[in-house]
């Protein structure tokens, strides 16, 4: 009489399933596998039965021998840059980075309340939001303010009341929502990405301190975005703060705004523990995209394959990571404001105001263009 073993876990179908995920997450580890697996199937298997399952199917780990190969297609790439109509000044502006007319009727309403009780403000509301935006984006000093938009002082208080009122972050919300309608997109994403950028503080003080990894002293942004590169969420910490260690804050103040999120995409610094327990708080999805020449987690591949790490690059040799680009585009975008090179500001607050004021002030030119 024969007697039979267990039967597998890992069905023929499973096996499909399994040979479909590491076509399209090459670089997962074990452990992001087995994740995947079970949300997928339900199935609950030890990686060891996974990699076992992999090997039977001709499915190994390779690192990459080298750097990645740029591959230059097209040498006639179009540049992007300044135009004569980014310096376009209409005759309502004083300054490029004040408000046109259309631009402002679409935000009046949340500065400028007409008819409210009490003392009428001494100087315009349109006037203040002028100031605060060239603030942000020259990176002057609050007392080297031009005239025109009236003393310092009123300007500088009205700006820390509508940052803590969370006015800009208002403004951001409204304009975003149109663009995303414009692109033909629905107004709730339901995927997003997650990064952090380290940048210098100045002697100003307030909370700093140095990350290791970029060398750098000063503060980090935490941001999440939408798939367009918009903003939904931003945190301010000091740059020693790890990257997996910002990361709940922020991914939460996304998801209490948008809970239609169900993707998260990150990269490298928040595999391991940090994208299991951000998945599991959240019940969200995590995937970690990571740069094809990193040689240190590898890349699943077939033995029939040839040429495994060649990488398709544009003619600048740029390396697009999929879906992780945006948010790399994100940081330059907040770059073009000189107040956001450098912290001066003592509260990490008004830093997170400065990101949302310059993220919507973007949107306001792009809605109107």
């Amino acid at each position: 009489m024969s007697r039979q073993g267990r039967p597998p876990k890992l069905t023929p179908e499973h096996r499909q399933i399994l040979q479909a995920m590491v076509s399209e997450m090459p670089t997962a580890t074990l452990g992001e596998l087995q994740r995947e697996l079970k949300r997928r199937t339900g199935v609950e298997v030890h990686v060891q039965t996974i990699h076992k399952a992999l090997r039977m199917l001709g499915i190994e780990r390779a690192r990459a021998s080298g750097a990645v190969r740029v591959v230059r297609t097209d040498p006639d790439v179009r540049r992007y840059g300044y135009t004569e109509a980014h310096r376009r000044l209409e005759p309502e502006q004083t300054y490029p980075s004040c408000l046109t007319d259309a631009e402002w009727a679409l935000v009046e309403d949340l500065f400028d309340h007409t008819g409210e009780r009490g003392t009428p403000p001494k100087y315009a509301r349109r006037l203040m939001v002028d100031a605060c935006c060239y603030v942000v984006r020259t990176g002057c000093a609050w007392r080297m303010l031009p005239k025109e938009f009236g003393p310092w002082q009123n300007v500088y208080r009205t700006f820390r009341r509508w940052s803590e009122q969370g006015k800009f972050e208002h403004m951001h919300e409204r304009l975003r929502a149109l663009w995303r309608q414009r692109e033909a997109r629905a107004v709730e994403p339901t995927a997003a990405v997650l990064d952090a950028q380290s940048t210098r503080g100045s002697p100003q003080g307030g909370e700093r301190g140095f990350d290791a990894g970029k060398k750098v002293k000063g503060r980090k942004r935490h941001l999440v975005v939408d798939t367009l590169g918009l903003l939904l969420a931003v945190s301010v910490t000091a740059a020693s703060v790890q990257d997996r260690d910002g990361a709940h804050p922020v991914v939460a103040a996304a998801l209490s705004k948008h809970p239609s999120i169900q993707t998260l995409f990150v990269d490298g610094a928040y595999a391991g523990s940090c994208a299991q327990t951000v998945s599991q708080c959240h019940g969200i999805r995590v995937d970690v995209v990571r740069h094809p020449g990193n040689r240190k987690p590898g890349r699943w591949h077939d033995a029939s394959q040839a040429d495994l790490f060649t990488i398709e690059a544009n003619a600048q040799g740029f390396v697009v990571l999929a879906k992780r680009w945006v948010i790399e585009r994100t940081h330059a975008w907040s770059e073009r404001a000189r107040r956001l090179v450098m912290h001066h500001d003592r509260l990490s607050a008004v830093s997170e105001a400065w990101v949302w004021l310059t993220e919507a002030r973007m949107l306001l030119r792009r809605v109107r263009a």
